[in-house]
């Protein structure tokens, strides 16, 4: 039968559920079980595409194109799998199908309740996963903490599942903090203790307790926690800050719960194999040089915001045996004072991140011109891309004005314009362009040599392109347009020859960037800065294959 692990999370939100589980997910990995993982986000939210990444962080998009939480990012990036909209469960898609049950009939003479209806639902969705990608163990994150009004429900379904399940198929995991009183400089206990009494008292007695710490937890604390949490202290584990996020599996391992979690699922005891994860964590932590990145965005105050991209910055920087070093630059600022765009100088690359709206605009355009006429390695992510052709247009091309018709509807020359197919569409969840599609790659380009394939699958989310009728003009004055959908009718890539690495891309690289496999737009940007940095030549790329080929999937 399949093994259903639950992790649910007190005393505050993002308290480090996700890493949690996908780290769970790689320890039983390294053990040859087959894995897979779920999200829950007890939000009223349909899928995570409407929500303002300050509020929620980044919206990371599947293959199959679904807008979910962020944590799926981490589940993807520690098991190197590949997930789809079913791994990703929210309040607001259960309740729409329950509803449009009860309004075909389906539940005729019947009063339409949480429990069992919505319950029914949840518990459903969770055993489609289990039945359709066979995995041995399924692994399941409820969001939010402990006592949330919205979560409950979901609560109440993975209660019930232990007693549909048994006991030896279902175990429960509950990470809680526990804060460190610098007063007293001593870690308290009493916030988890009542996270885990709240859990109680609503039926779920946790099998595993992870004490989510700055610093390491002695013998004293992780009794009390076992004493107060009435479990064995065996099955207390603590986790604490470490310097690279792929640690995590391993720092549980060696506090024994890999073996601990077999023994309570019935799984047969097997020796993890850890030697090419090791190798991997090792390249994060011996890096030989450092190259400083600076990140022009707009969402700046929330790492979260852009999480993925840090990741594929971190892998591509492993890779080359390089600390990246990420400052985050509000791009208003630009605005505000012109001479503070000097500041870029001072950076080993510049990247211009995907967003949305006007704010911050004309200050990554500002960053944009700068890192080019200067030559400062260049990356540009979805409207990074679109920006990225702005400036070009104005500032090369002599296109005076030119603009998006997302930020200047009434531009005299809309270099970037809505998609045909986006003209009629008046809801805004779930219907911009999203998911994997192929992508040609031209020969004898720098995307070629990166990708090393004719064709690519990449992840995408946005509404707008490069206008055609402005080609010729911009390949008329040096830019290549390196990146086509399969009919040539959509740009994908862009680049500029002549700047040491000026490269953009419409699509989302950062998806399907991990650890070990970094994306090559990503390496090839870092491996610009830092070769840049360190004085050589303009480099070519080519010999370096990055497994890429390992992690494409077609739509």
């Amino acid at each position: 039968m399949t093994k259903y692990i639950f992790v649910t999370g007190g005393v505050l939100s993002s308290v480090g559920k996700g890493v949690a589980l996908a780290s769970i997910g790689k320890l039983l990995k390294a053990r040859g079980f087959t894995v897979t993982a779920i999200k829950i986000d007890p939000y009223l939210n349909y899928d995570s595409g409407t929500m303002n990444p300050y509020i929620h962080g980044e919206v990371f998009v599947t293959e199959d194109g679904n807008e979910s939480d962020l944590d799926l990012g981490h589940y993807e990036r520690f098991l190197d799998i590949n997930l789809t909209r079913d791994h990703y469960i929210t309040t607001g898609q259960v309740y729409w199908t329950v509803i449009d049950k009860e309004r075909r009939g389906d539940y005729l003479g019947r009063c339409v309740q949480i429990i069992p209806h919505i319950t029914d639902e949840i518990k459903r969705r969770i055993r489609v996963v289990a039945e359709r990608d066979k995995m041995e163990i399924v692994l399941v994150e409820v969001g939010g903490t402990v006592g949330d009004i919205e979560g409950a429900p979901f609560l109440e379904a993975i209660r019930q599942m232990r007693l549909e399940e048994g006991h030896v198929n279902t175990l429960f995991v509950h990470v809680g903090l526990v804060p460190f009183l610098e007063v007293t400089e001593e870690f308290k206990t009493k916030p988890i203790q009542h996270s885990i009494q709240e859990l109680r008292r609503i039926g779920i007695q946790p099998d595993v307790i992870i004490a989510r710490s700055s610093g390491h937890l002695s013998e004293e604390p992780r009794k009390k926690i076992a004493l107060f949490g009435s479990v064995e202290e065996k099955a207390v584990f603590c986790s604490h800050n470490v310097p690279c996020i792929y640690e995590v599996p391993l720092m549980f391992d060696e506090q024994g719960m890999g073996d601990f979690i077999a023994k309570c699922l019935g799984l047969p005891k097997r020796k993890p194999e850890w030697t090419a994860w090791s190798k991997i964590v090792k390249s994060f932590e011996e890096a030989k040089y450092e190259v400083k990145i600076a990140m022009c965005g707009k969402y700046a105050q929330l790492a979260d915001s852009y999480v993925s991209i840090n990741e594929a910055l971190k892998h591509a920087g492993a890779t080359c045996e390089a600390k990246v070093n990420i400052e985050w630059i509000e791009t208003e600022i630009f605005e505000e004072n012109h001479r503070k765009v000097e500041m870029l100088e001072d950076y080993g690359g510049v990247l211009i991140p995907g967003g949305f709206g006007a704010r911050g605009t004309e200050g990554k355009i500002m960053a944009i011109e700068y890192a080019r006429t200067h030559d400062i390695p260049l990356l540009g992510i979805c409207f990074g891309f679109q920006l990225a052709t702005v400036e070009f247009a104005r500032n090369v091309c002599g296109l005076k004005n030119a603009d998006s018709t997302e930020i200047s509807p009434e531009t005299p020359h809309p270099v970037i314009d809505l998609l045909p197919e986006q003209r009629e569409i008046k809801y805004k969840g779930a219907t911009m362009r999203l998911g994997a599609y192929p992508i040609t790659v031209k020969p004898n380009t720098l995307a070629y040599r990166l990708y090393g394939a004719k064709t690519i699958y990449e992840r995408h989310r946005h509404r707008y392109e490069v206008n055609p009728t402005y080609w010729g003009i911009f390949r008329n004055h040096g830019l290549v347009f390196s990146g086509f959908t399969p009919n040539g009718e959509r740009v994908e890539i862009l680049e500029l020859p002549t700047n040491y690495f000026f490269f953009a891309t419409q699509f989302h690289p950062e998806f399907k960037s991990r650890p070990g496999k970094p994306d090559p737009a990503y390496y090839g940007f870092i491996k610009a800065a830092l070769d840049k940095q360190l004085g050589k030549s303009k480099i070519e790329f080519g010999e370096e294959k990055l497994q890429y080929a390992a992690i494409t999937t077609s739509r």
